[in-house]
């Protein structure tokens, strides 16, 4: 028997110009007391994370920062952020700063509230993708970047450079009490992050608008029901807005940095973006993205401000999206043409080719040459891909090995 029966979870929002400065107030709602702000060394030399911290204080809730969190996290950098938690005696947390951070605060926040090893609740088949036995200690997000939406989802993605692949925690109890998104924080922002984070927002949305309708899968009990379900009409109707904005607004918000209309709007795309696949999944490009990401580790991504090669997450996913939606769009058809009309405000029926447009517009790589594979990688990628098959199962065109290899080779 199919599924007939879809759940829509989302973070409570919090959303406006000067939101940072209630952080405190959720936090004391929350009843918490002692927290840790999890952020990461550029966000806390901007004075962001100081900020926040203070919007803190002012609620008497006491504070310790740990400013260490890793772009692109990796294993090592979430076990020294997970020791970190665990010996504070903190009450709650708050994650400042881009996806990078919110989901080092969110592992740190599972840890420090269940303990374990972090094998133990990472996805299959790398991890034994144990769910956690009971809620999480408060986490209230605070993203400075529109891309993510790691505020208003329940996965955090964890790089392991040892196995050649990237993948994640997946749980309803990992998502954030609430998220406090204020635009304010965007204006610092360099116009490359701006460009591979807005990426990822499209990408994000054009996903979960095609992918697998949540009544073709089996039915399950709602202990067993995945978070990544397939489309369904509550989550499709943030996924449409957010495609609508990422097409209006990308462009301006990298090329001006002072246009804080684009980029609230992006910011709030973001979030509309990560409700939408937080609950109906995403597929190829990600699953692709996550081995491109972690096979290797030797591309320094211009106008980024870090001290280590990595491939944006916002870059690993578009760089196939062109060739994969032309494979996916068979299995949706109409849905594709929709989202098409949606991203160039019903200029075009073309989803490959419009996204591969507004790749090129916004200056980020196009191929996966660019950013230093060669054929001789595709089996190894394929090999990394495959094991999403949390993501893969949402597809709306189920790809073979074959397939994947004809998407990495096509992005070459």
């Amino acid at each position: 028997m199919n599924e007939t029966v879809f759940t829509v979870e989302a973070t409570p929002i919090v959303y406006g110009p000067g939101a940072a400065a209630e952080t405190g107030f959720h936090l004391a709602r929350l009843g918490v007391t002692k927290v840790l702000v999890i952020s990461d060394p550029h966000v806390a030399k901007l004075g962001i994370t100081q900020q926040v911290r203070e919007a803190i204080g002012e609620r008497d809730v006491a504070t310790d920062v740990y400013a260490h969190a890793r772009v692109e996290p990796d294993e090592s950098s979430m076990l020294e952020a997970i020791a970190y938690a665990r010996e504070g005696g903190y009450d709650g947390f708050v994650g400042v700063g881009g996806g990078s951070s919110i989901d080092t605060a969110k592992v740190a926040t599972l840890f420090a509230t269940h303990g374990g090893e972090l094998l133990d609740y990472v996805n299959k088949p790398i991890g034994q993708a144990k769910a956690p036995p009971g809620p999480l200690l408060p986490l209230v997000a605070v993203p400075t970047t529109a891309g993510t939406g790691s505020e208003a989802t329940s996965v955090a993605i964890i790089d392991f450079p040892r196995l050649g692949v990237k993948t994640g925690i997946s749980h309803r109890y990992m998502r954030p009490r609430v998220g406090v998104v204020d635009p304010l924080l965007l204006r610092e922002t360099p116009s490359a992050v701006a460009a591979s984070c807005g990426l990822d927002v499209v990408c994000h949305a054009v996903e979960s608008f095609t992918a697998r309708r949540f009544d073709t899968r089996e039915r399950v009990g709602p202990d067993e029901r995945p978070p990544y379900q397939g489309s369904n009409p509550v989550a499709d109707m943030w996924s449409a807005k957010a495609i609508e904005s990422g097409g209006r607004f990308l462009r301006r918000a990298v090329a001006d940095p002072d246009d804080l209309e684009a980029r609230g709007e992006m910011m709030l795309a973001a979030t509309l973006a990560g409700i939408g696949f937080g609950n109906a999944g995403v597929h190829v490009p990600h699953a692709c993205a996550y081995p491109i990401a972690s096979l290797k580790h030797e591309w320094t991504p211009p106008g980024y401000p870090t001290d280590h090669a990595f491939i944006p997450h916002g870059f690993s996913v578009t760089v196939t999206a062109p060739a994969a939606f032309r494979f996916t769009h068979e299995g949706a058809p109409e849905r594709h043409l929709e989202a098409a009309r949606l991203l160039t405000n019903g200029e075009s029926d073309d989803l490959a080719g419009s996204i591969a447009e507004l790749i090129r517009d916004v200056g980020a790589p196009l191929t996966l040459s660019e950013l230093g594979y060669e054929a001789s990688d595709i089996p190894s990628l394929v090999d990394g891909a495959l094991k999403q098959q949390r993501l893969l199962v949402v597809s709306p065109r189920e790809p073979s090995a074959d397939d994947l290899a004809g998407i990495l080779g096509a992005s070459l």
